[in-house]
């Protein structure tokens, strides 16, 4: 399903509600001055039962398929073709089998199976358009806030990734340790521009982007640890497991980078505590996790995109399938995302 916005399931519910009132309303009630009511008969409870029955298998499952990547006109027609066999087959298991076995009563006295498939077609096809009708209504109410959402993030986060992508402090400081490299003429002083540019390229032209490669995402944030590794002055104090079956994943920048920035920025940065950070990723999903010491320095409000942003692009883009942990124990801060990527 869509990114839900301000329909949620709850009001989803309500609708159905909703229309099942009105359903009854105008399908039972004669004269509502006088209060009369119609009574239905044993059969017309049963074809009750298999409208709502066949109305919620084409609602739950069969709209539910045929949207679930790229629609096509010969999955919607397959799938309305076995919605239909599910209700005449539905239809004859209560009226032709357990009616009978009830009360000794059938619907259909020997029919012919043609007569029986034809007459069924017309019956089920109530039931099969208003279960379309009214998912179609809800599907477009979604992908409208969705639209509306990815808009207004895209706005949002361009203006944020210009204010606050990258810590001013972490680029002055960089800076100055490579004029210091530079002046002392250190072999370490190309690598560090070149990580510094790399950096600065990602969140220049990448970020842009409404997809990149996993491979550019990961390459960022090598970089970005490098460059944090020169301004500490000291080495190996983060641990980057990769195991990634194929770099050429799709993702949205800025979707694990802000997980290392964190950690980077609030966890304790020694050798012996070092920030542990691992990645996992095939074709169905993507698993990140990061365990750091909290530490004691002052937080840096000007840092990083942050975790609420983060929260919010990953319910834009993920909806229901993602999930987000970020606890925190006995002095470490651990944050674990996983993504189905299908």
């Amino acid at each position: 399903m869509l990114y839900k916005g301000t329909l949620s399931r709850k009001k989803e519910v309500i609708i159905h509600g909703i229309f099942w009132l009105l359903s009854a309303y105008f399908t039972f009630v004669k004269n509502p001055m006088q209060t009369q009511f119609s009574k239905p008969d044993l059969f017309y409870s049963t074809y009750v039962v298999v409208f709502i029955a066949t109305f919620y298998f084409h609602y739950l499952i069969v709209m539910k398929q045929v949207f679930k990547s790229s629609f096509q006109w010969k999955k919607l027609v397959a799938g309305i073709f076995i919605s239909y066999l599910f209700f005449t087959a539905m239809r004859w298991l209560t009226e032709q089998v357990i009616t009978d076995l009830l009360f000794g009563r059938i619907n259909y006295t020997y029919p012919t199976f043609l007569n029986y498939m034809f007459d069924n077609l017309q019956y089920s096809s109530t039931p099969i358009i208003f279960s379309s009708f009214l998912w179609w209504g809800i599907y477009f109410i979604r992908l409208l806030e969705y639209n509306k959402a990815i808009l207004e993030e895209n706005k949002n986060t361009e203006i944020k990734f210009l204010k606050a992508q990258i810590n001013p402090h972490f680029v002055f400081n960089t800076l100055n340790n490579i004029y210091s490299m530079v002046y002392f003429q250190s072999d370490k002083s190309l690598p560090a521009i070149e990580k510094l540019s790399q950096v600065m390229r990602f969140t220049t032209y990448e970020s842009q982007k409404e997809k990149i490669y996993l491979s550019d995402e990961i390459n960022y944030i090598k970089a970005y640890i490098e460059l944090e590794q020169l301004r500490h002055q000291e080495t190996e104090f983060v641990n980057f497991i990769s195991e990634v079956e194929n770099d050429f994943i799709e993702i949205p920048p800025y979707v694990l980078s802000p997980l290392v920035e964190n950690a980077l920025k609030h966890g304790a940065t020694s050798r012996e505590n070092p920030i542990d950070i691992r990645l996992t990723a095939n074709k169905q999903q993507l698993t990140f996790k990061i365990k750091n010491e909290i530490g004691t320095q002052k937080k840096d409000k000007l840092g990083g995109i942050g975790l609420d942003n983060l929260k919010r692009r990953l319910e834009i883009h993920y909806p229901n399938g993602h999930q987000l942990q970020l606890t925190q124990a006995q002095n470490h801060f651990t944050a674990e995302l996983l993504i189905h990527l299908s």
